[in-house]
């Protein structure tokens, strides 16, 4: 099973926009899947306001991130925007909290590849990264995202600590390759 979606560092004035995911309460770019057919910097676009409620303008791709493991992938297009109008307002099945932060400052657990795209993005970094994480899938091959998430539920533990338990991005295989 793949996945391919986008991710986006909205950037202004020397800060860079977090979402905290609800899922597992850890920071990560906004972004997500590309629906069928559909081109990734429209992805990118449209997952910025649906999850931020900001409108943005893509400026640049950084680089493409995948995370693999047997029988499974994830693949991001990363980009660069600025906003151009809307509200900073949280998606409510999605985000539970956002903000732009200091470059130098960063909040701290941040979501698997997104570290690498988000530093990347902060220094300049444009279309040359190629970044792929190997990690064990923790899971049955053949689960999904809602039965991992009963799972998480079920744990007894909270979901950042689920999150960190078995998808902490300190025990992947990453290798960076400059293209």
């Amino acid at each position: 099973m793949n996945s391919i979606g986008a991710i986006v560092a909205v950037i202004k004035e020397g800060q860079i926009l977090l979402t905290k995911r609800e899922d597992f309460e850890v920071w990560c770019l906004p972004g997500g899947s590309a629906e069928d057919g559909e081109p990734l910097a429209t992805t990118a676009v449209r997952e910025v306001f649906e999850e931020t409620g900001l409108h943005v303008c893509l400026d640049k791709l950084v680089g493409i991130y995948s995370i693999v493991q047997p029988g499974r992938g994830l693949y991001a297009a990363a980009f660069t925007a600025y906003p151009t109008g809307g509200d900073l307002t949280p998606d409510p099945g999605e985000v539970i909290d956002l903000n732009f932060f200091d470059f130098a400052h960063l909040p701290e657990p941040i979501f698997l590849n997104d570290r690498w795209a988000i530093m990347d993005a902060i220094n300049g970094v444009g279309g040359s990264d190629v970044v792929t994480s190997h990690m064990e899938w923790p899971f049955l091959l053949s689960e999904d995202r809602e039965e991992i998430y009963k799972k998480r539920d079920e744990s007894g533990l909270s979901r950042q600590a689920f999150y960190l338990q078995y998808f902490d991005p300190k025990t992947m295989i990453t290798k960076k390759e400059i293209g």
